[in-house]
């Protein structure tokens, strides 16, 4: 491999010839091995960022218009990933993100000047000019995180919503035995239940929209400790409002610079709905695995597809694979939200410094709930037959049905029957006629599970 040499305030380092990063970029790649790179939404978010900024210097006649448009240009490449193999750095590094953000000021100001055929940009003098990596960081952070969840996670939520609208229709006249602590409860339809998966979606979109609104404010302005030092004092809303007017997102600069820096509350809840919402994926999947169990031995009241061979010892068993992958997804973003809240706790004085493993955190919880819904939805739910053989068997064999006899016989009598019928393994009907509680007339009148529902 071929290197050329550069230079930063610790002196000189090989970097290798065919990359745009530089020294700090170089120092910080050869320093930590850790892990996986830093997501590349964070790199786009990056651009936005640094365009942003480089537009609000010109307004503010701090950046001239040559290196503006060259900053904007070098953007416009990264947003189109036509750079990605030029950050290579990873999630574990410092926790302020700094060299992230120079990585990027880097890419930007080697990229520009090759273009430019000359020194025009200098990674810190004009890509960075007035930014700290403290104040660009978590704004790249709202950036990213709130862009994903609009791009990625709810069209899949949409989707999956819409498969759960129609299931709920078609199986709305579809009677089924209810269970409460996973005991036989009174009856209820089959649409019934898969309508309170549908208002799960719903509501925990709901309330991740809620989130979103805290991650529209940005910290850039703040700086390096928030209060703006060596930036115009409208650059924080200037560009703000330039990034807005970028994404399409009506982003704001945060009122309080201390705050956006210093702690990191407002991706943390966002993050909690997201925690909120695996736990109804969790719900959903192990309700579908439930009722699919079987098909001879298990609850076998729905049919769900079958897509691989489940065993590789027991010939044409077939698992509920989608539902599993659901709850495996489910696990991490639980234990992402962990991550979450500890990091958060540690904004010490005016930095928080567990940055970067916050939004691997977060962008990772997003992109495993976007790909499990989908696949969720396409490879399980849109396949999710009613067995209604099955479901009759089990509702006319069920005995909370004897609840729908409390009004005529009352509750000790209904129970006193539902034990005798357990107990000898006959029909309830037969029980009561054999308790003289009542005559066939009478129960065809007072129970039908139709009525129940």
């Amino acid at each position: 491999m071929e290197y050329r040499v550069e230079k930063d305030i610790m002196g000189k380092v090989n970097v290798p010839a065919n990359k745009y990063w530089g020294a700090q970029t170089q120092r910080s790649l050869n320093n930590f091995k850790i892990g996986g790179r830093m997501p590349l939404e964070v790199i786009y978010a990056f651009a936005i960022l640094k365009k942003a900024a480089a537009l609000t210097n010109f307004r503010l006649g701090v950046l001239d218009q040559e290196r503006t448009e060259m900053i904007c240009t070098v953007c416009e490449e990264i947003l189109g990933k036509k750079l990605n193999d030029n950050f290579p750095l990873v999630i574990y590094q410092t926790g302020s993100g700094t060299q992230s953000n120079m990585n990027v000021n880097e890419v930007i100001a080697n990229r520009g000047n090759e273009i430019a055929g000359k020194k025009l940009l200098h990674p810190n003098d004009h890509v960075n000019k007035s930014q700290s990596s403290n104040d660009t960081f978590p704004t790249a952070m709202h950036i990213a995180a709130y862009m994903l969840l609009k791009t990625k996670l709810f069209p899949a939520m949409d989707r999956m919503i819409e498969t759960l609208d129609k299931l709920e229709m078609d199986n709305a006249n579809v009677i089924k035995t209810g269970r409460t602590h996973l005991q036989d409860a009174v009856p209820i339809t089959l649409g019934q239940e898969i309508s309170g998966w549908k208002s799960m979606l719903v509501h925990s979109r709901e309330m991740i929209e809620v989130s979103m609104k805290e991650m529209k404010e940005l910290a850039l302005g703040g700086t390096a400790v928030g209060t703006g030092l060596n930036a115009h004092k409208d650059f924080g809303k200037l560009s703000a409002e330039k990034i807005a007017e970028l994404t399409g997102i009506d982003f704001i600069s945060a009122g309080n610079k201390f705050h956006s820096l210093s702690s990191m509350d407002a991706i943390v809840f966002s993050h909690g709905a997201l925690k909120t919402l695996a736990a109804d994926m969790m719900k959903i999947a192990n309700d579908v695995r439930w009722m699919a169990s079987g098909p001879r031995c298990g609850l076998g009241e729905i049919f769900i597809p079958a897509n691989e061979p489940g065993s590789s010892i027991m010939p044409g068993k077939v698992n509920p694979t989608q539902c599993e992958a659901v709850t495996m997804v489910s696990v991490r973003v639980m234990g992402n939200d962990t991550v979450m809240g500890i990091s958060s706790s540690q904004g010490n004085f005016e930095l928080n410094v567990f940055m970067p493993v916050m939004i691997s955190s977060y962008i990772e919880s997003v992109n495993l709930l976007g790909e499990a819904i989908e696949s969720f939805n396409n490879n399980c739910l849109k396949g999710i037959k009613p067995n209604y053989e099955k479901l009759e068997e089990n509702s006319k064999k069920s005995l909370m049905i004897v609840t729908a006899l409390n009004p005529y016989i009352g509750y000790e009598k209904a129970a006193i029957v539902a034990k005798h019928a357990y107990n000898e393994n006959i029909p309830l009907l037969e029980a009561g006629v054999e308790l003289g509680f009542f005559n066939k007339d009478q129960y065809d009148q007072w129970v039908n599970p139709k009525n129940m529902v």
